[in-house]
């Protein structure tokens, strides 16, 4: 037998007025009716009419979470860490939301699709990861399609991203800048001179970025920035393979490889080995993020920690209204230089 909106009110002595409001959040409740009508959800199993319900209110029971690829564990992290804030107090039915993590692929024409869905969807909330792509006509149609959201009711949060002006989004930025500019200094300090660099795809705002703050440490330590010196590439293994080996055909005296995320380490690592090169002894390797694997990699690498899954959660919290914005509607994200093994003072 199938239970009704009227089950659900006789149980908890309320109107059916009453349940509809406190499932669709759309008006204020005293916590004292709103913890019974929702033990009687509980209670009976009710199955709010989803559709149905999205018509009539605001926005729907659904989220979204943009990755660029959800087996990339600098996603994988921030996804998750966003999904745990999404349910309601206790996990109760009419306060849970559905997450729907969206795969882009780093396809812009699909992340505008992916938003367009999530807007005739009503979305309660969406959640964009990760880096931008440089291009100013889709950063012009993303704005768009987030300016909409945020007019129907969307709350729009930007984890890992740059500010989009205008937008109405709340932002929470890495310092990717920052980081990359410590990293450098770091290996700048020991005494290493000749410092080869493996970028990310030259489209992408991350790119750039860490890019930028590798230059400004040469730069203040007065050291020459060869273009020889980098290979852009994919924010993956192989990519870090690849690169490496071309640097050290354009360079054998390098003394450093500095990766644009850990996994091109792990790659750059794998190229230095087989080249018959030891790390760090005949080359410093650093990479960026501090993913789970960076600790047990031979030797550790050192690297750049960003609180991906503390970053992930407050996104989380601010896109379900449990957390105030900050100041501004944007807040830089910091991250921690770890030195560990891989790298060290350059022979000679």
């Amino acid at each position: 037998m199938t239970v009704t909106l009227a089950d659900v009110a006789a149980r908890a002595q309320v109107s059916p007025a009453t349940v509809s409001r406190v499932l669709n959040g759309n008006y204020p409740v005293a916590a004292s009716t709103r913890e019974r009508v929702l033990k009687a959800v509980d209670e009976l199993d009710y199955v709010l009419n989803g559709p149905a319900s999205a018509l009539a209110a605001a926005t729907s029971d659904l989220v979204g979470i943009l990755v660029n690829d959800i087996a990339d564990p600098f996603f994988g992290i921030m996804a998750g860490a966003i999904q745990s804030e999404i349910g309601g107090p206790g996990g109760r039915a009419g306060g849970e939301r559905l997450a729907v993590v969206c795969n882009t692929g780093g396809s812009p024409e699909r992340e505008l699709t992916y938003l367009t869905l999530l807007q005739r969807q009503r979305a309660a909330a969406v959640v964009l990861t990760g880096g931008a792509v440089e291009d100013a006509p889709h950063a012009e149609a993303v704005a768009v399609k987030l300016r909409k959201l945020a007019e129907a009711g969307t709350r729009v949060v930007l984890c890992g991203r740059p500010q989009a002006p205008g937008t109405h989004a709340v932002t929470l930025a890495f310092d990717n800048r920052g980081g990359a500019q410590r990293l450098t200094d770091h290996l700048l300090t020991l005494g290493h001179r000749r410092l080869g660099y493996i970028a990310g795809p030259e489209e992408r705002t991350t790119t750039r970025h860490r890019l930028e703050g590798h230059r400004a440490a040469l730069a203040a330590a007065g050291v020459a920035d060869d273009p020889a010196w980098t290979v852009h590439g994919r924010y993956d293994r192989q990519s870090g393979y690849d690169a490496t080996l071309e640097l050290l055909r354009r360079d054998p005296t390098l003394t450093a490889v500095v990766a644009a995320n850990d996994s091109v380490a792990l790659g750059a690592c794998a190229a230095l080995r087989e080249s018959g090169l030891s790390i760090p002894r005949d080359v410093s390797v650093a990479g960026f993020d501090d993913l789970p694997f960076s600790v047990d990699a031979v030797p550790a690498l050192t690297t750049v920690r960003l609180p991906l899954a503390e970053a992930g959660a407050r996104a989380g919290r601010i896109a379900m209204g449990r957390e105030e914005p900050p100041p501004g509607g944007i807040a830089a994200v910091r991250g921690e230089l770890v030195v560990r093994g891989s790298t060290g003072v350059p022979k000679g």
